[in-house]
Formats: structure tokens, sequence, C-alpha cells
């Protein structure tokens, strides 16, 4: 009898299970890509937040640590985006996948296959599913709107079927998924395996501080929200101080945080105004968003870094998938990959009538 967890994921991406760590900023950091990759998942590592400098340190880091392979997440209207491009294809003999929202184009996809190195872009429509393929990726993850931080509004349960139909190539499910009845339900759809982002961020080897951590534990499903205020568009946030106050800022009030967060990206990337300039342009014209949204979206990271990398649970903001709220342990990232291999395993026999 096959093995019902031996999906394309885990042929292509030499993971045991077929269970995704996605890259969320100043989270996926090395300790946690190594933890998921180590315990038999694959790990991206969240590279849309770092440096050049600090994309290869982070490479680096990952591969001392673990001769598993991993994925880097980025897009390519950060700074530094062609150098970070040569600086993953340069570790193509570990680095197997590449994850991107707003990402490269069929060319830079096509350096990408050439080198061995699988493209697996995060979409919320059909038409985006439909377009990535176009261009030539390899995989799909599909996010539904239970998922955290940039959302959109139809749940996965509808979202994941659509795709499916949309597209031939393998379909990752993502929003709303911890454990493994989530998986096993999303093989049941069709789908190849599940991503996970909240569920991964409460681990013991994610990098936010314990405090942020243990808010994010009290998280009930009332006390998550999705606000339109923090840049612009849709974003699935827990309830707090700070989000108390920016659901009530007014429009000039939002700008004028953008602006703040702008100077404040600038010390930390080392960024020419020419570069940022240049990336809100890049964020406008092929993201689709207006200058003001452009200039919000780079507020929102600023004041998540606050929280997840300060340890700052009332200033900062803490984004989270709907899941979050009825999450209420720090396992670690063994513990994690195995319960939810037990549970799908089980949950699947159940289903076949074997157990």
């Amino acid at each position: 009898m096959s093995d019902p967890l031996d999906t394309p994921v885990t042929r292509a991406l030499g993971c045991r299970v077929p269970v995704i760590q996605t890259a969320m900023g100043w989270v996926a950091t090395g300790p946690l890509v190594i933890g998921s990759s180590e315990a038999g998942a694959f790990g991206f590592l969240a590279a849309a937040v770092m440096t050049p400098a600090e994309v290869r340190a982070g490479i680096a880091a990952v591969k001392a640590g673990t001769n598993k392979p991993f994925g880097v997440n980025f897009h390519m209207f950060q700074p530094g985006a062609a150098e970070i491009v040569e600086i993953i294809l340069a570790n193509a003999d570990q680095v197997r996948a590449v994850s991107f929202g707003r990402g490269p184009d069929a060319k830079m996809i096509g350096r990408f296959k050439d080198a061995g190195i699988l493209c697996m872009p995060t979409v919320g429509a059909v038409k985006h599913a439909q377009k990535m393929v176009q261009i030539g990726v390899d995989m799909i993850v599909v996010q539904g709107g239970e998922g955290g931080g940039h959302t959109g509004s139809v749940p996965s349960t509808v979202l994941l079927p659509q795709v499916l139909d949309a597209v031939q190539v393998p379909v990752i499910a993502a929003g709303g998924f911890g454990d493994g009845r989530g998986l096993a339900a999303a093989l049941a759809y069709g789908a190849a395996g599940i991503a996970m982002g909240t569920r991964f961020l409460m681990t013991q080897e994610s990098a936010p501080p314990a405090e942020v951590k243990a808010r994010y534990v009290k998280a009930g499903t009332d006390d998550i929200i999705v606000s339109t205020k923090v840049d612009g568009m849709p974003q699935r946030m827990i309830v707090n101080e700070a989000l108390g106050k920016i659901e009530k800022s007014s429009r000039i009030g939002m700008l004028f945080r953008a602006m703040e967060a702008g100077l404040e990206m600038k010390k930390q990337t080392g960024a020419s105004w020419g570069d940022m300039l240049k990336a809100a342009k890049g964020m406008t014209s092929h993201g689709g968003l207006s200058l003001p949204q452009a200039m919000m979206a780079a507020a929102a990271p600023m004041m998540i870094q606050r929280a997840v990398v300060d340890g700052d649970a009332t200033g900062g903001i803490m984004a989270t998938g709907l899941v979050g709220g009825r999450l209420k342990d720090l396992p670690t990232c063994a513990e994690l990959v195995a319960s939810i291999e037990t549970e799908a395993r089980a949950r699947i026999a159940a289903l076949a009538g074997t157990n």
C-alpha cells in the first residue's frame, strides 16, 4: 500500500512529511528553518526582510545547522533584490525552492529552474494562480482567507478546490491549518500538502521573545481581527493596544506612520532614498498598490518588528492566522511535526477503514 504522506511535495522538496513552514518576516530565522527541516517538514528562510548580507549569513547559518534542503523567501521589490537572487542561486546545492508573493518574471523563474531551484509562489486568488503557472512556476501555495497577515476574503474550503480545478501543478493549502486533521483534509481535497505560518510561529524555535509568544497563546478567535488601517489592505492581526490606536487613526495619521517607518527602514537596511522610491514604484506598478498604500506598506513591517523582534507586545503589531485563536501550546518543531504526522495518518486510516 502506498504511503498517503508521500506526495509531490515530499518528492520534489526532499522532506519527510508534506508540511511547509512559511517564511514569516523576522520569525522564520535560522533556528526555525533548521528546526522545521530537521523535524521532517520543509522550512523557508524569511529573506524578504533582510539585506543581501543578512541573506548570505542566514543561508550559511541554516546550512551549518542542517544538511536538509530548505527554501528562501524574497520579493523582487525589496532593496538589493538582484543581489539576493544571485546569493540564492549560488547556494542551489541546498536551497531547493524559492517562495514569493510579489515575485520574479518568467525569465527569472527560468534562471531558478535551470539551477534546480523550484518556484512556489503564494497566491490568494484563482487568477493569480493561473498567471503564475503561465510564467512557469512549479507549485502553488494557495492561502485562503483564514490566513495571517495580508489575506483575502475567500475561505480555504472554497478557494482551494477552485485553484485545484484551475491549474495542473501541485497545490499546497494554506490558511487555517495547524494539525494532522488539517493535513488529512487538505490531501482529501487533492492538495499535495499544507503550509503553516502561525502554527510554526508558536513553537519553541521561532524567533519572537517569550512575552510575545505568550500573547499569541492567550489570544482567542474573538481577539483576532482583519484591519485595513495598517497599510490600506486587509491584514489579520491580534487585537492589542497598538492595533487599537491604529484602528482609530485618521488617514493623515496613517501616512505619518508610514513616513516614520520609511526613515526606520532606511536606517536599518542602508538603502538610499532612490532605492526605496524604486521599490515603492515597483509595488505600485506591479504589486497593485497605490502610492499611499505602498508608503503604508513600509510601516507594517516596522511595527511587526517591534513586536516579534523587540518583544513589545503592546506597542508592536502581531500578525496571525485565525487558527492562532485555538492554539494553546508552544511545542518544539520535532514535537509538532511528529504530532501532525501521527494524527494525519490516523485520520486517513480511519477514513479508509483500516484502523
